[in-house]
């Protein structure tokens, strides 16, 4: 194999590894900023929401049970969770590619029902109770989505009233969702989590379809790279070398001593056929004599 060939194949090596490893960074970087931008998303819409039911918790509603008796319960004005539900279900309505759900191992409303991851992840703030978020991706429904979880943690003065002993629950309230599920809650116990989903599946696909891009104009700058290359050599290294390798076993031989070498160039080509030159008037000379 000819030095042109192996110092091609070289550099188609380095260079395929070089191509590969940009289309690769640039695949990284750009699912890298999909989730910062999906993070940033999700909690927006959950400090939102979060702020709703703080608004609602300690300004609303100790108003709204001043006017209601105990034992009525309407879950429109007296329960944050609907609260908190029935305004993310309108604002879903008008931006796509988020949910939000009030996780719970044991609710009143049957669509809370955690599922089995989300049970994990409530039994992970339970195992730590100083976490106060949990945030990752996950696959549902083979959807890559990103999310942002805070635990719900139970308090005596929030939640009791309405989810420890059925028998101190309003009566409206049990009459809307039964006796079965959602009481006997414990003060301090790690009932559920908030969890917001933001889905990314277009963010890494449109990374991808980047990294291709790239690979392929890389790929491209490769093939014209190693055609110049080819090019050069044949031109400047390869010819050359041929040429002084031609006059060197002329010389050798004592054939066309007339003729130079006729090379000019100013590198170490150019070095190597005033050398050869010098030997052939050296050999000329010495011929004459």
């Amino acid at each position: 194999m000819g030095i042109r060939s192996r110092f091609m194949i070289i550099m188609a090596i380095i260079f395929g590894l070089a191509t590969v490893g940009i289309g690769t960074a640039s695949y990284l970087f750009s699912k890298h900023n999909a989730m910062l931008e999906a993070k940033s998303k999700g909690e927006l819409i959950f400090n939102y929401i979060l702020a709703t039911r703080d608004f609602y918790t300690e300004k609303q509603r100790p108003l709204i049970m001043e006017v209601f008796e105990k034992d009525r319960f309407y879950p429109e004005l007296m329960s944050g969770f609907v609260l908190t539900r029935g305004t993310f279900d309108i604002f879903k309505k008008r931006l796509t590619g988020y949910n939000f759900k009030q996780a719970t191992l044991n609710p009143l409303y049957p669509p809370n029902k955690a599922d089995e991851w989300e049970a994990k992840l409530i039994a992970m703030f339970a195992s730590q109770p100083g976490l106060k978020q949990s945030e990752g991706t996950m696959k549902r429904d083979g959807e890559t989505l990103f999310y942002l979880a805070k635990p719900i943690r139970v308090t005596e003065k929030d939640c009791l009233r309405c989810h420890g002993d059925v028998n101190d629950a309003p009566k409206d309230q049990v009459e809307i969702y039964g006796s079965t599920n959602g009481y006997n809650w414990k003060s301090g116990d790690t009932v559920g989590a908030y969890v917001v989903y933001v889905s990314v599946e277009d963010a890494l696909a449109s990374a991808r379809k980047s990294a291709i891009f790239l690979y392929l104009i890389g790929a491209g700058c490769l093939l014209v790279a190693l055609i110049g290359i080819w090019l050069f050599m044949d031109r400047f290294v390869v010819d050359p070398i041929v040429r002084l390798s031609v006059k060197a076993e002329e010389i050798s031989l004592g054939k066309n001593m007339d003729e130079s070498v006729g090379i000019k160039q100013n590198d170490e080509i150019g070095a190597l056929a005033n050398a050869i030159e010098r030997l052939r008037m050296s050999m000329v000379r010495i011929l004459k004599r």
